[in-house]
């Protein structure tokens, strides 16, 4: 099988999380992505993770966990040679991939406008907090200050309580997917039309809009706000209870699906031929659930609730579920064997999709800062003295 980015060249020139997954997710479906970073303050991921001695030397989880299938080469486009080895770059690639400041990379001759005309082909994608339009269009911010600005935390937690960010930095992550899946709509449009690339823009509040879409909509139409609920759905037969054990999350969703868990209850006086009736009922409902889950343990609830197809899980940790063999045949996982040297048995999330046709997979480890500066300088035509000149020079680490 052919990789369906094979012999697509990706400049990253992204950091932290949202713009790095972007490549990465390029990457594992066999996109040549060269990672760029400045040799003075590479990516802040490097140096930010579970493992303390991984972050000092620069290969902390937080990169690892993007990395892999990338090279990386160490550049200082605050030099001019940096800027001309970059314009060259640019030249051969079919993507760029930055996520600074608005306005930052068109101030060093950067912007899509100068790279395109250089390379018409090229697909620029800009990743930011809140795009380049718009009063706060040059402010920063990061996953948790989105999760605050779009109303994601001030619905999220107990009733009454504190507002709580989500545990996973799910607006970054979002982002990054978002991102990958408009440039790859542009290369579709490049490939099958004109030929030429486009500006592609990704901004971060945009995504977690569109994260809560459900709820915008609703808002917009009366007024109705999300407030907190904690685990409380509309419907009883939706939520986490407490079994005598555990919690657990149940999701009889469907008129059919809380027909059968009520008759597995034993309670088929609480049955509903309406959704209507359901939240009327949300009370009653809500308390027999209670008392009937509290009785037994969430593995008797589990087996006995999936027999009757209905949705349900006890409420785990991240390391129960990376034990679960249904992930083990999943292949979601990268584990690295001998290839990846010190980081021997690293074991990176791979992608959420798979395809019939071509691989999606991890074939290189992360590389450290600037790995590949012989490489790729080599490749534009540069010599070892030239090289040499440019790393005593601070253009290159």
């Amino acid at each position: 099988m052919t990789s369906v980015l094979k012999g697509v060249r990706v400049l990253d020139l992204t950091h932290v999380l949202a713009g790095p997954f972007a490549g990465y997710q390029l990457a594992v479906m066999g996109a040549e992505v060269i990672k760029i970073e400045s040799p003075e303050e590479p990516d802040q991921a490097r140096y930010q993770g579970s493992d303390a001695d991984l972050n000092d030397t620069g290969m902390g989880t937080a990169f690892l966990s993007q990395a892999s299938n990338k090279k990386s080469l160490a550049l200082n486009l605050k030099t001019e040679a940096g800027r001309r080895v970059l314009r060259q770059l640019a030249q051969t690639a079919d993507v760029l991939i930055e996520n600074y400041r608005p306005g930052a990379f068109d101030a060093l001759g950067l912007g899509y406008a100068d790279l395109s005309a250089l390379n018409p082909k090229l697909v620029y994608c800009s990743i930011s907090a809140f795009g380049s339009s718009g009063p706060k269009r040059e402010l920063t911010a990061y996953d948790g200050v989105v999760q605050a600005y779009s109303g994601m935390m001030a619905m999220t937690g107990e009733p009454g309580t504190a507002p709580v960010k989500c545990g996973a930095p799910v607006v970054d992550y979002a982002t990054g997917t978002t991102a990958a899946m408009a440039i790859l709509a542009a290369l579709l449009q490049r490939s099958q039309r004109d030929g030429l690339g486009q500006f592609v823009e990704v901004a971060m509040s945009d995504v977690a809009m569109i994260l809560a879409s459900s709820h915008v909509t609703g808002y917009l139409w009366n007024g109705s706000h999300p407030e907190q609920k904690g685990n409380r759905y509309p419907f009883a037969t939706i939520g986490c209870y407490q079994a005598s054990d555990a919690p657990l999350m149940v999701s009889a969703s469907n008129l059919r699906q809380q027909r059968r868990l009520w008759e597995v209850l034993g309670r088929p006086d609480l049955v509903k031929d309406n959704n209507r009736d359901r939240i009327k009922g949300h009370a009653e409902e809500a308390q027999a659930l209670k008392q009937i889950f509290a009785t037994q343990p969430v593995q008797h609830w589990e087996s006995l609730l999936r027999e009757y197809r209905v949705p349900v899980s006890r409420v785990q940790r991240l390391e129960a579920m990376l034990a679960d063999e249904h992930v083990r045949g999943r292949h979601v996982l990268h584990r690295f064997s001998d290839e990846a040297g010190v980081l021997v048995g690293l074991t990176v999330p791979v992608s959420g999709f798979q395809l019939s046709r071509s691989p999606v997979a991890v074939t290189t480890p992360p590389q450290p800062v600037g790995a590949q500066n012989l490489d790729l300088l080599s490749e534009l035509g540069y010599g070892s003295q030239e090289i040499e000149v440019m790393r005593a020079q601070g253009v290159i680490s």
